[in-house]
């Protein structure tokens, strides 16, 4: 199989099919170059959504990646831009492998196809000119036949006519011999062109044009071996980064096997809970009797007297009326008593931690000045050493200012982990009854108990009615009952400024009777005297607890419940 015997004829029809050939590999290697610009545009498109959904620095997004659906969505970013990275692997490999060796390819490649159809029309050529003079030979051949047969007539009739002259006769004779002598010649050039012509063209037909076709005939086949081995490349630059692409798909179904529902539930416990007990019953209050309104058990108030209110803590918990109360508006205080005791020791954890790293931060920066200074001291013509005194005595009194700070939030730290109870560190995250809440928190909710039209509670004043909030830790008791009796007795080791409603004010040193022991809210109730007591931090006070009063206090408890 063989262009140059089968397709001897088809020159102009080769030079379009090996046209037509390059045109293809051109247009495969524009096909190629569009798949590399979407690789890439893809991979840019796959960064840009990852860069987008990751977690803004500094801002509250950063805390919800401690769930473990955020960190796997987390993990999810950080592969998808893993991934992204093959498709641009994808896109440098066939852009080196293919789209460049297939252009230098092309451009040797028609240089090849160029030489050969030159040598292709240039073989034509000469045979076109060989036929030519054959044409040319054979023409002026049969024109010297013609002229001597036209003068050997004009010689017979000469020599036929009596009236010519001898010399006429003679005259006509020569001629007719010379014409049949140029006829002669023209004959054997004109075979001799002929027999030439032969032997060029069965060279031409059989030699040269086959050689010729068959380069053409091997040009294109390399053409299309290169194209093929130019698509399997195609698919080896993809097949190459599979086993990435799969890992990167790995990981994210690792990371989404990792999430646990369970820990990210415990989290949103750790995240938001405030330690309060939720409301107990609100005890019915019957405005159809004609006397003093009864002042309910859990009410905030009892009558005494003197006039004076005086709260009764009871030894039961009823739970407290905390969704009522309104929060605070504003910045809080500056310890963050404002917050429920969880919420509390967290924000002062993280208060202590950013200290800390400022305190890193500043140190860092004076080890920093001081190694420029020595540089300075060594080498003063790179600076005056005395130019940075300034400024490490300034960030020694701001290291100094820090170190206070930590100190002071440390100790309220402190003082919150020591009303906490002290089971286990999940425990103490979770444990702990924050402190009553100010008397006008107490009132506004006192207050919000009635609704009006627009939505909102009031209460009727009235000087027989007094504020109630049911369900709390009030004494189920009124003044007029027996006391609780004493269980021991305590000393103060701090000072503590009762301010909020149920404590009492106690002075360190100073010694108390204990009438209900820390339940594990971190409070323990004493007495004073006859009309003085209330609830202290139980870290404030150091209690000596009568054993036998201890226990004839839990029987009674019992038997109460």
């Amino acid at each position: 199989m063989s262009w140059g015997t089968e397709l001897w004829d088809q020159f102009d029809n080769l030079e379009k099919h090996t046209q037509w050939g390059i045109d293809v590999l051109e247009k495969y290697i524009k096909f190629v170059k569009e798949r590399t610009e979407i690789e890439l545009s893809y991979a840019k498109q796959l960064r840009n959504l990852s860069k987008k959904y990751q977690p803004k620095k500094n801002s509250k997004e950063e805390e919800e990646y401690r769930y473990t659906s955020t960190r796997a969505f987390l993990a999810t970013l950080n592969e998808m831009n893993d991934y992204a990275g093959q498709h641009e692997v994808i896109s440098e490999n066939m852009t080196s492998l293919i789209t460049g060796e297939l252009t230098r390819y092309v451009q040797e490649l028609k240089q090849e196809r160029k030489s050969h159809f030159h040598d292709g029309r240039k073989a034509q050529q000469h045979i076109e000119t060989c036929w030519k003079q054959l044409e040319a030979s054979k023409r002026r051949f049969e024109r010297d036949c013609k002229e001597a047969d036209r003068a050997q007539q004009y010689f017979e009739k000469m020599d036929a006519d009596i009236n010519v002259t001898k010399a006429d006769v003679e005259k006509a004779r020569q001629q007719a011999q010379l014409r049949h002598q140029m006829a002669e010649d023209s004959k054997a050039e004109y075979s001799s062109t002929l027999q030439k012509f032969n032997s060029e063209q069965h060279d031409h037909y059989y030699t040269h044009i086959p050689n010729i076709f068959q380069k053409i005939q091997e040009m294109e086949e390399r053409r299309i071996v290169r194209i093929g081995e130019s698509m399997k490349t195609f698919a080896e630059v993809d097949r190459q980064v599979i086993p990435i692409i799969g890992k990167c798909l790995d990981e994210i179904t690792k990371a989404a096997e990792s999430i646990d529902h369970k820990n990210d539930s415990q989290l949103v416990i750790e995240a938001f809970k405030s330690g309060f007990e939720p409301p107990g019953d609100i005890d019915f209050e019957d405005f159809t009797q004609p006397m003093k309104r009864t002042v309910s058990e859990s009410s905030l108030s009892n009558s005494r007297g003197d006039g004076k209110s005086e709260p009764k803590f009871g030894g039961k918990s009823k739970g407290k009326l905390w969704p009522f109360i309104k929060k605070n508006k504003g910045a809080g205080p500056e310890d963050f008593s404002n917050l429920p005791p969880e919420q509390r020791r967290k924000k002062l954890q993280q208060k202590v931690d950013e200290l800390n790293k400022d305190i890193q931060k500043e140190m860092d920066q004076r080890d920093a000045l001081t190694k420029m200074k020595d540089v300075y001291i060594k080498n003063p013509q790179m600076g005056d050493a005395a130019s940075v005194d300034h400024r490490l005595a300034e960030l020694g009194q701001n290291i100094e200012k820090l170190r206070l700070e930590v100190q002071k939030f440390e100790g309220w730290l402190a003082e919150v982990e020591g009303r906490l109870p002290l089971r286990t560190d999940q425990a103490r995250r979770q444990s702990g009854l924050y402190e009553a809440q100010n008397t006008a928190a107490v009132n506004s909710c006192a207050q919000d108990r009635e609704s009006s039209p627009d939505g909102s509670y009031t209460e009727e004043q009235s000087q027989e009615t007094e504020m109630k909030v049911p369900a709390t830790d009030f004494d189920d008791e009124f003044d007029d009952e027996e006391p609780l009796p004493t269980i021991g007795t305590c000393k103060a080791l701090y000072t503590f400024e009762g301010q909020n409603e149920g404590t009492i004010s106690v002075a360190e040193g100073e010694m108390l009777y204990v009438i209900e022991e820390d339940k594990g809210d971190g409070w323990t109730r004493i007495r004073r005297n006859e009309d003085e007591e209330g609830y202290v931090p139980t870290s404030y006070v150091e209690v000596y607890l009568d054993k036998n009063a201890k226990d004839v206090y839990k029987s009674l408890q019992k038997i109460s419940e």
